[in-house]
């Protein structure tokens, strides 16, 4: 029979090594090793982000030097084609099919990851993306882009799903100090995930291209072979807070906050509220906004700009000749970067600030701010100012990643705890939705505008008056968020027995189990190094690159 023991651990169980119950922090513990946990996942799930590194050697797998086109194939001829190079516009449906697949995931495990735990969780996550690459690496070897979709855009977008949700819950308990915070830290990584990967791609696919093959496959292999390594090393250094814990020292504040709930809601309930849609909403309006941008920054960058980028202002967009857009293709991929370290940047700061001026007044600033921006952006193109042009829109990134961080923090202050890790698995499928939303309008607006004979460096003004308009229509969602009824609210006798169950008792005490704040010890240090190194490389790859729009 399993019995607590004095620092709130589990034995006698019998439990799997990735059995929830196996992963019950013991005395002594650090929790400072979770966050870098939970960004050895990210850092290698974010790499979806950058994906689009494989779409040009992709579009010509079979000619090599130059895609072997065939023009009037169908999408439905081009999944099974043999002897036709894919269409980057085909390819960039894995884009799509990974955001689209990460939400239906969450939503669908999410409640299934709170019993399972995130060891688990984290562990399936890794055997899903890195299995999906290595099936994507035999669709491209095969040349079938069904197989592609298959292996990398659904079955390794499940591994998204999983892998992004697996520490939100645990983090959220193991820092009940600083949610927002805790949050950020680990969210980050996903923001982070393209500045080291798409780097390590490049220099995978030139290390393996030949004059007979472009490459990717062969990385596609090493990639999911070295995330493999990580993930797992992730997955298995993740604790869970005995049932009771609570740090050493700390007392919830005694000042009653109306934005912060004490209480929690089940998630059989909480979508049956009206706190869980708008909530929904002010996350699909905040990211549909961003991923239009993410999604349009390079042309977008070169369209406006044009010849001011290579020092001659005088020269719109198609008076450049063919050298010299390559040239400021290359200008506007470190804009692309820059674009993912304000992204980077912006999940931890934003969340770490939302600890302390609520995450309310984070989400108003994020709408208000961001309006103001939206509307400059083509006064600063009209300008000609780079510089402001890039801070505005690092800006806006930042916000936009700071959505993602922060809402987690959100979802627990509304409904509590206990589930708020399946219940911001459910919430992400209004990532799904902005993942639709946001290209359509940014790509449709700016065709609409070409056809209508519109100046290349004025084609995105409407667009960002738009953005503007779903802006504020987040801001009345956001003033609409009022606390929970406690009609919703579970009884103590409730949460009393799933937390029992979880401790694999009848009783739960509480208290910190010797179980501290902790710090920078060794240990945690050297975690922290391990993840650190890669994502300061990464960081540096994309200034070295950025460098050059400014």
């Amino acid at each position: 029979m399993a019995t607590i023991e004095s620092a709130g651990t589990i034995s006698g169980a019998g439990a799997g090594i990735l059995d929830r119950d196996h992963t019950v922090a013991k005395a002594g513990f650090n929790r400072w090793l979770v966050p870098p946990a939970a960004l050895c996942i990210h850092l290698c799930i974010g790499m979806a982000y950058g994906f689009s590194v494989f779409w040009l050697p992709l579009s010509r797998a079979i000619g090599v030097t130059a895609p072997k086109a065939c023009p009037d194939m169908s999408l439905w001829q081009e999944l099974f084609t043999t002897s036709c190079d894919w269409k980057v516009a085909s390819l960039g449906w894995m884009f799509t099919l990974f955001f689209v697949v990460l939400g239906v995931a969450a939503a669908v495990w999410g409640g299934w990851l709170e019993r399972a735990g995130p060891r688990k969780a984290g562990f399936v996550a890794a055997i899903c993306w890195c299995g999906g690459l290595f099936l994507g690496a035999i669709g491209i070897y095969t040349h079938q882009l069904w197989l592609m979709w298959l292996g990398s855009g659904v079955i390794g977008g499940i591994g998204l799903g999983l892998g992004y949700i697996s520490p939100v819950s645990t983090l959220i308990k193991w820092f009940p100090d600083r949610r927002g915070m805790a949050t950020g830290m680990a969210i980050m990584g996903f923001g982070g995930g393209a500045m080291i990967g798409a780097p390590f791609a490049n220099i995978l696919i030139n290390y393996f291209k030949t004059p007979t093959d472009v490459g990717v496959w062969k990385s596609f292999l090493v990639m999911g072979i070295v995330y493999f390594v990580f993930m797992t090393i992730g997955a298995f250094a993740y604790r869970v807070t005995p049932a009771g814990w609570k740090p050493d020292g700390w007392t919830p504040p005694s000042e009653k906050k109306t934005m912060i709930s004490e209480h929690h809601v089940h998630l059989d309930n909480a979508h049956k509220t009206p706190q869980f849609w708008l909530i929904w909403w002010v996350l699909c309006l905040n990211v549909s906004a961003g991923i239009g941008v993410i999604g349009m920054a390079s042309p977008m960058l070169q369209e406006i700009f044009a010849g001011k980028l290579i020092g001659h202002p005088e020269l719109a967009f198609g008076q450049l000749s063919v050298e010299q857009k390559t040239v400021i293709a290359g200008i506007a991929a470190g804009f692309a970067g820059l674009l993912s370290l304000f992204n980077i940047g912006g999940r931890f700061v934003w969340a770490s600030l939302s600890d302390y001026i609520g995450r309310k007044n984070t989400y108003y600033t994020f709408f208000i701010l961001g309006i103001v921006l939206y509307a400059l952006a083509p006064t600063f193109a009209a300008m000609g100012s780079k510089m402001l042009f890039v801070l505005g829109f690092g800006i806006i990134l930042s916000m936009y990643g700071g959505g993602f961080s922060t809402v987690p923090a959100y979802l627990a202050d509304m409904f509590g705890t206990q589930f708020v890790g399946a219940i911001h698995g459910r919430l992400l499928t209004a990532w799904s939705t902005a993942g639709i939303i946001g290209p359509v309008v940014v790509n449709y607006i700016r065709e609409f505008q070409l056809a209508a004979g519109v100046p290349r460096d004025q084609l995105y003004n409407t667009t960002m008056y738009i953005l503007c308009a779903m802006l504020i229509a987040g801001i009345i969602c956001n003033y609409l968020i009022k606390p929970v009824d406690s009609k919703w609210y579970m009884n103590e006798a409730e949460v009393a027995k799933l937390q029992a169950a979880g401790a694999g008792a009848n009783t739960v005490q509480t208290g910190s189990f010797g179980i501290g704040t902790g710090g920078l010890d060794t240990k945690a240090a050297l975690f922290w190094l391990f993840v650190g190194v890669p994502l300061a490389w990464g960081v540096y790859k994309t200034l070295e690159s950025a460098v050059k729009i400014l």
